[in-house]
C-alpha cells in the first residue's frame, strides 16, 4: 500500500496511464516481517510486455526484498525494470536508480502513522443522489 500514493504520483508526473498494483506482503508489524515477502492474489499477468519498460515505485526501501522479489517476478516477462523510492536504506538488498533520500533512520509516513480504524461502519453508507 505505501507505495500507492508514490505510484499515482510518479505516473501523473510522467504522464504515464497504464498502471497496475502488486500486493506484496513482508512487514506484520513496526520492525517486524516474515521471513520471506509474498505476493498476494490477484497477480498480475505479463502478457505480451517483453518490449515494455516498467518503474516500480515504493515508498522505501528497507531491506529491499519486497523490491528484489517484484523486480525478479517482472525481469523475464518485461523490457527493463527500474524502481523508484522516496527512501533507500542503506542495507537494502537493491539499489534503486531513482530515490529522493537515503537514511538508516525509521521513516514513519502520514498515511500509516494512525492505527487502523477497527470498528465497522454501524449504519450502511446513504447517497444523496438517485440512480435511474
Amino acid at each position: 500500500r505505501g507505495g500507492l500514493l508514490v505510484a499515482g504520483a510518479v505516473g501523473y508526473a510522467l504522464g504515464v496511464k497504464n498502471t497496475f498494483t502488486m500486493n506484496v506482503e513482508f512487514y506484520t508489524g513496526v520492525d517486524e516481517r516474515l521471513d520471506m515477502p509474498m505476493i498476494l492474489p490477484p497477480v498480475p499477468e505479463l502478457v505480451d510486455f517483453e518490449s515494455t519498460r516498467v518503474l516500480v515505485a515504493d515508498d522505501v526501501a528497507d531491506t529491499g526484498e519486497t523490491l528484489k522479489l517484484v523486480k525478479q517476478f517482472c525481469a523475464d516477462k518485461v523490457a527493463e525494470v527500474r524502481c523508484a523510492v522516496l527512501y533507500e536504506k542503506p542495507r537494502s538488498a537493491v539499489r534503486c536508480e531513482y530515490v529522493w533520500r537515503r537514511t538508516d533512520q525509521w521513516i514513519t509516513f502520514p498515511w500509516s502513522a494512525g492505527e487502523p480504524v477497527q470498528e465497522p461502519l454501524h449504519e450502511p453508507l446513504q447517497s444523496s443522489h438517485a440512480v435511474g
